[in-house]
């Protein structure tokens, strides 16, 4: 057997780094030909109602929007892995020059064996799974996002899986990546995903009988009542009151 490695991967689509942004939206959002999809709408900074807010943010109001799907050719080795998972994607997306692949629920199991099995893909690791909360994608409103990356070729890659929150259940990776255990937990537990298949799919950091998951965006803010030497600390939202 040769010891001798593969040999290495094209670059990835490049992207200079004056061109990146910490908004969650393309750069260009406006422009004429850019692709996006809104998901909703933002009112405020940091969702407080009434008179509670002394930001200054409180009249804000901007579109949710995320990009939208690329189109082929990807770019380096994108179309590469995409080859191999092509019947299996509901859409690409490219966005700063990292790769997601949307997929259906129904295919989540298969497409992560073949990212870990086929030869020239060879995705070993599932560094972690977590959850997104769109609340007016509707049908959608749920995202489960897992991120790999491949030891041998030295790549990083993320599928996304959307459902609705009536229905929020897809299958556990855990008998695929045994790493996902800890992760689809918290995952359930912040985000009320659930992960068929699971071999214990409790709670992680909140207490077992904890009500809702804290991380949906329709959770309520105000936390509960702190007591501390005799003294109470009310929740945030309770703290202050404005006529």
């Amino acid at each position: 057997m040769s010891d001798d490695k593969p040999a290495g991967p094209e670059k990835a689509v490049e992207q200079p780094a004056v061109e990146q942004s910490p908004e969650n939206a393309p750069e260009a959002l406006g422009e004429p030909g850019l692709e996006v999809r809104a998901v909703g709408e933002r009112h405020g900074m940091f969702g407080v109602k009434g008179s509670g807010d002394t930001s200054g943010y409180g009249g804000l109001v901007a579109p949710v929007v995320l990009p939208g799907a690329a189109q082929r050719p990807y770019g380096g080795w994108f179309d590469k892995v995409a080859d191999v998972l092509d019947p299996l994607i509901e859409q690409v997306v490219i966005h700063r020059g990292e790769i997601t692949f949307h997929v259906h629920r129904d295919h989540l199991s298969e497409v992560a064996k073949k990212l870990r099995d086929d030869p020239s893909l060879r995705f070993e690791l599932l560094s972690g799974v977590s959850g997104v909360h769109y609340p007016g994608d509707t049908g959608r409103e749920l995202h489960a996002v897992y991120h790999l990356m491949s030891f041998t070729w030295n790549r990083r890659v993320r599928v996304e899986v959307a459902v609705p929150d009536a229905d929020p259940h897809l299958p556990s990776l855990v008998p695929v990546y045994p790493a996902a255990d800890w992760h689809e937990r918290e995952t359930w537990d912040m985000f009320g995903l659930r992960f068929d298949g699971h071999p214990a799919l409790t709670r992680i950091l909140m207490p077992d009988d904890w009500p809702g998951h804290p991380q949906r965006k329709d959770y309520p803010l105000g936390g509960i009542p702190v007591e501390y030497k005799g003294a109470s600390v009310p929740p945030p939202d309770q703290r202050r009151s404005y006529n």
